[in-house]
């Protein structure tokens, strides 16, 4: 139990690392958009994530959405830019990863915990969860850097009229998720490292086995 402090902590930064990714791949504050018609989007403003896109509107611009209204992306919405698809696909990935990485190591804490000294059973989970986590860390900073990227540049996107959309803003800036993507990412770093740092303690028990 001693040798297993820092594999401990990365279980738990592990799991917080995995529950701000699913924060960021839910929330639409990716970009915040700047618009100044507001006509329709009464509020000036607009919050584009990777999922949906959303407004304050006071008009009746869908049934049943009188104030904020929604409108979500499909698989075959041509004007999606590379790098929203992108993150729809590589947060995927990041999340289902993360999981993998937090069911090793679990395991391998469960039999440092439960006495077991086999060595098969501890150190080569502890490795797999490692690895888990820095791939699912990679797999959260390539989409948020590549969307940061694109705010910076203040980059378009050609929404349909549906969309009630403009395809240009007049000022844009990184939203919420962003920073939560971030912190994500430096946490699931972190746990991937501390993770693959485990050394099976050498006893002459393990010697002999």
């Amino acid at each position: 139990v001693s040798t297993s402090h820092l594999q401990l902590a990365a279980f738990v930064l592990g799991a917080v690392g995995w529950i701000l990714c699913t924060i960021s791949m839910g929330s639409v504050e990716w970009r915040v958009w700047y618009v100044n018609n507001t006509t329709i989007i009464s509020s000036g403003i607009a919050w584009v994530g990777i999922w949906k896109v959303c407004f304050i509107s006071y008009l009746h611009v869908s049934p049943g959405y009188r104030e904020q209204f929604c409108h979500k992306f499909s698989g075959y919405d041509s004007f999606i830019p590379h790098e929203i698809y992108a993150a729809q696909g590589l947060l995927l990935i990041a999340m289902f990863t993360g999981l993998l990485g937090l069911a090793a190591t679990i395991f391998a804490l469960r039999n440092v915990y439960m006495g077991i000294t086999h060595k098969t059973l501890i150190a080569p989970f502890f490795l797999v969860g490692g690895f888990f986590y820095i791939f699912a860390g990679l797999c959260v900073l390539i989409p948020v850097s590549w969307n940061f990227y694109s705010i910076t540049h203040n980059q378009s996107i050609a929404f349909p009229p549906s969309y009630y959309m403009p395809s240009s803003p007049a000022a844009q800036e990184a939203g919420a998720a962003i920073p939560v993507g971030i912190v994500a990412v430096i946490l699931l770093l972190l746990s991937g490292t501390f993770s693959l740092s485990y050394r099976f303690p050498m006893t002459s028990n393990t010697i002999m086995k």
